[in-house]
């Protein structure tokens, strides 16, 4: 006889099936909250890595910061010796400046000007005197510009006070100063002067015209003026003795 099972085994199966299928996406939503809790573990030692290498880097920053400050401070202290340092080369270069610039002074000064003031002030200096005539300060004038260690000069004021001194006339000049320069023989240039100019009056000499020979306020480099006779030379020199 043949086996035949009356049950509602359908009914059964979809049971077994749907218990099957609740199962499943249990374990899926299981898998998937562990995948989530894993990732969150993983992405927050992420984080705390980051946090600590960036702690670090903070922390080496800081410590650049210090030295960066302390390097700007050295920077400093490098600018003021560096300052310092060049204003002691000025000084011991113009040490010897000083030197030669009187020595020149007493060279280039007539016997017939005498100077009552002198004020230097960078590289220029002022020079306030008296004269006999304004040839003596024409004169001092081209002694002063054909010194090594000044330049150009200036004539700022010459006033005659028509007094009975022996000096009736007052001057006022502002020299410029500088070093010497040198030729290709060895030989000191004026201030004003270029090396390139030298080799061509390196053989000729200039000499100055007397005091006398020189027209009252003429220019310094204007020609001078044709000589007296001996009588009104010595006419001239006693008139200026008895003033």
């Amino acid at each position: 006889m043949a086996h035949v099972n009356l049950l509602p085994w359908r009914a059964e199966r979809r049971k077994l099936r749907e218990r099957e299928f609740y199962g499943q996406l249990g374990a899926a939503f299981v898998a998937g909250l562990g995948f989530v809790f894993l990732w969150a573990l993983w992405m927050g030692a992420r984080v705390d890595n980051q946090g600590d290498r960036n702690a670090i880097l903070q922390g080496e920053i800081k410590q650049l910061d210090v030295k960066i400050d302390k390097i700007k401070e050295l920077d400093k202290v490098r600018d003021h010796l560096l300052a310092r340092k060049q204003i002691i080369e000025q000084l011991q270069a113009d040490r010897s400046k000083m030197v030669h610039l009187f020595d020149e002074l007493v060279k280039t000064i007539p016997n017939s000007v005498r100077l009552t003031a002198l004020k230097q002030a960078g590289d220029t200096m002022s020079l306030d005197g008296v004269a006999q005539s304004n040839a003596s300060v024409a004169e001092y004038m081209r002694n002063i510009e054909a010194s090594p260690w000044m330049g150009h000069v200036d004539l700022r004021s010459t006033v005659n006070t028509h007094d009975a001194s022996r000096m009736p006339y007052g001057f006022g000049l502002s020299v410029g100063l500088g070093k010497p320069k040198v030729d290709d023989s060895g030989a000191l240039l004026p201030a004003g002067s270029s090396s390139a100019a030298a080799p061509a009056h390196a053989g000729s000499t200039t000499s100055l015209p007397p005091a006398s020979a020189i027209a009252p306020g003429a220019k310094p480099g204007a020609a001078p003026a044709p000589a007296k006779p001996a009588d009104a030379v010595t006419a001239a020199a006693k008139g200026g003795a008895k003033a």
